[in-house]
């Protein structure tokens, strides 16, 4: 684990993808009222990130849900570097060696969802739900792994495909479930806070007016009165609620140059949460490695305890 972990304290219906869903049956181990750890990371390669740490943090994080993005290997893979006391929710990209999601838990989920969007939308290895049944309430975990795009290509119309199907999915998972979270690497950074250097990327993709509209509509405007409490689709940035008006606290920095040193970085990996999950959230904390070499990926994990 981390030596260096950057830490926020308290601050200042339908469901029309269930066609989709294959059957576990089981139960989240955990008690009434007891503490619920789910944490997400970009690992950049799952079996390079193993071969550089990853093991050792996840042995000593005692996390109950584990959310990854950018898996780019097998489910066999995933079982192997994991072990028998994971159970494992793969989707893999359509295309061999990219992108790719998971879900890991102690116990099985009730259900998962691997489809969004239109049928002809290839959204593989970009998003994965799964059901848990936690002390008898129903918590929905998305892991998703939004397209990095780039300005006047392809990749950038995939991305505002992408977001827009989010958008027409996430009023559906707060139907289906009032305790559900979409977490994973979404590749924009909503506020200027969420950028170290925002003046110089208000062109690039991941900080475009556009992109960082669709959080406007997801968690409210930052100008808006209940801002990331219940405006827009009424949705809650987490890590910006309990970290508050300050810069970051980053979850992405380039491999390049100082910038990890530097705290040069971007806040892209999210937990959004319904606003009845988001209330319950004792403790939030971005596992920043202590050092340059020390990193097993350009992503640290954001690790978030509810209770259940």
């Amino acid at each position: 684990m981390p030596s260096a972990s950057t830490a926020a304290s308290t601050p200042a219906a339908s469901d029309p993808a269930s066609s989709a869903a294959s059957a576990d049956s089981a139960v989240v181990a955990a008690s009434a009222g007891e503490r619920l750890r789910i944490a997400s990371v970009n690992v950049n390669g799952v079996r390079a990130a193993f071969r550089k740490g990853m093991g050792d943090w996840l042995s000593e994080r005692d996390v109950d849900i584990l959310a990854l993005q950018e898996v780019r290997a097998s489910t066999e893979d995933l079982e192997g570097l994991l072990g028998p006391e994971w159970s494992i929710l793969h989707d893999a990209a359509t295309a061999k060696g990219r992108a790719g999601v998971a879900l890991a838990s102690r116990s099985t989920a009730a259900i998962h969802r691997v489809e969004l969007g239109a049928a002809e939308f290839d959204s593989a290895g970009r998003w994965l739900e799964a059901d848990y049944e936690v002390n008898g309430k129903l918590i929905t975990v998305v892991s998703t792994y939004v397209h990095s795009g780039e300005v006047g290509t392809p990749k950038q119309v995939k991305k505002y495909t992408f977001l827009d199907a989010m958008l027409e999915r996430l009023p559906e998972l707060a139907a289906h479930s009032d305790r559900a979270v979409v977490l994973g690497d979404l590749n924009v950074g909503h506020r200027t806070f969420d950028i170290k250097n925002w003046r110089g990327n208000v062109k690039r993709a991941g900080f475009l007016p556009e992109e960082r509209a669709y959080f406007d509509r997801i968690v409210g405007a930052e100008d808006a009165p209940d801002y990331n409490a219940g405006a827009g689709l009424g949705w809650v940035d987490v890590g910006r609620r309990w970290a508050g008006e300050v810069d970051g606290p980053f979850t992405w920095w380039s491999w390049r140059g100082q910038a990890f040193d530097n705290d040069t970085g971007w806040r892209i990996d999210y937990q959004l949460a319904t606003a009845a999950l988001a209330a319950s959230v004792t403790g939030y904390v971005v596992d920043r490695a202590a050092a340059y070499d020390q990193r097993w990926s350009d992503h640290a994990p954001v690790v978030v305890d509810y209770t259940i």
